[in-house]
């Protein structure tokens, strides 16, 4: 097993911090976050103030087809599998300034501190910005990960489309970050991942560190409610066909589902269509989609049996029907334990406080966890706020996840002499 790095090591708490403003400079929003939505010009020019920035540190560039960022440090041992370390650069239109962004910059600031330190490992390290994570201006979120790990294809993520109907793919080019390099070529020792926690958890428990075991499991299912359209003033009460009170039954039901299977799981009806969607039309139809999380796949799964099972009678109580089908899914994740493990003893051996915790987000390491041992650091934000402008953390915050990430990183690429 290779040795702990020694409780001394710490990373440049206010450089990290400098970084992430720094940055932040490119792609403004309106009210202190960030809009460097996907292959945008704000997301090129973040690229290459993040290429410049490693560059100066002594990395390399790889850049695969999907235009995710590699930057490598070498190792001492040519044959050793790299170790990888990141997360995103691409922001919400109305983002934060640290949800993605802290766990790229903490890479860099890992290898900026080995090299102040003079630091050698026998793996290479490679800082990772992967490419649209968040899937806002192109769905699906995780997308390069997504293609990297096999569960995404990529002639099929290049022609997916904007609301302006520009291509993926096209944009990615026009950029200039389309690379040469296949997706999924490469081969990894570990992914190790730091990110904000995007809710509230964390703080309310007054931890600086998440260690997170597992990811959320998620079922998308979309519902639709047929009753029949009618004139609101002069359809009988009795006589009527309300898709809208199918809705209402189920969006009470759902709730009673997730609250029934709480503090596992999670659940939600968030988009909603109303059809012919009028003041003076009794709803005819009313498609909507159902988002259950959990990281247990028993109870995902049990779940979504009830809702199929329960929202049928429901909806031919009140003389609408339903009908539903899975148009999103993926298991929960559950990370490599020797990698959590290692996560877990660096925030004892530096002191900082830490619980085990599951990801309620998706992020680019529930993917890579497919391919390669993977785990995650959280550090809490302000009143669990993210995709928000006022998203907020703290510098300390920001250095003890950073600190904790070094540690691992350099456990498992193995600090030489």
């Amino acid at each position: 097993m290779p040795a702990a790095p020694g409780e001394n090591l710490r990373i440049n708490g206010d450089r990290l911090w400098e970084s992430i403003h720094a940055i932040a400079e490119i792609g403004p929003g309106i009210a202190g976050g960030s809009n460097r939505q996907t292959v945008t010009d704000e997301d090129g020019e973040g690229r290459k103030l993040f290429q410049k920035w490693c560059e100066d540190a002594g990395l390399t560039m790889g850049v695969d087809q999907m235009g995710t960022m590699f930057m490598r440090r070498e190792g001492t041992d040519p044959d050793a599998l790299p170790v990888y370390v990141g997360s995103h650069l691409d922001t919400q239109p109305t983002g934060g300034r640290y949800d993605g962004v802290l766990g790229v910059l903490a890479g860099l600031e890992i290898i900026r501190t080995m090299n102040d330190l003079d630091i050698k490992t026998k793996h290479p390290i490679v800082v990772t910005n992967w490419t649209n994570e968040e899937g806002t201006r192109f769905a699906p979120a995780m997308m390069a990960s997504g293609v990297f790990a096999g569960v995404l294809e990529q002639a099929d993520v290049y022609g997916h489309t904007d609301a302006e109907g520009k291509t993926f793919g096209d944009e990615l080019e026009r950029i200039g970050w389309k690379g040469a390099e296949t997706v999924g070529d490469r081969k990894m020792h570990a992914f190790f991942e730091l990110h904000i926690e995007q809710g509230p958890i964390l703080e309310a428990e007054e931890k600086d560190i998440g260690v997170v075991t597992h990811g959320q499991g998620l079922r998308w299912i979309e519902c639709t409610v047929t009753g029949k359209e009618s004139h609101t003033g002069s359809t009988p009460m009795p006589m009527r066909r309300n898709a809208g009170r199918g809705l209402a039954q189920i969006t009470e039901l759902v709730h009673d589902i997730a609250m029934s299977n709480a503090p596992n799981a999670v659940g939600a009806i968030g988009h909603i269509d109303v059809y012919p969607n009028s003041r003076n039309i009794i709803p005819g139809k009313v498609v909507f989609t159902v988002d259950f999380r959990s990281h247990e796949l028993d109870t995902l799964n049990a779940m979504v049996d009830r809702l199929m099972a329960q929202a049928p009678k429901l909806c031919d109580h009140v003389g609408v029907e339903f009908s539903a089908e899975i148009v999103g899914q993926f298991d929960p994740p559950a990370f490599d334990e020797d990698c959590v493990r290692m996560i877990r003893e660096a925030a004892e051996r530096l002191g900082y406080s830490h619980m085990d915790i599951v990801s309620g987000a998706g992020h680019d390491a529930c993917w890579i966890n497919r391919v390669a041992p993977t785990a995650m650091v959280m550090c809490p934000c302000v009143d669990g706020l993210s995709h928000n402008e006022a998203e907020d953390i703290t510098k300390e915050w920001a250095k003890a996840g950073a600190d904790v990430l070094f540690h691992a990183v350099m456990e498992k690429a193995e600090i030489v002499g």
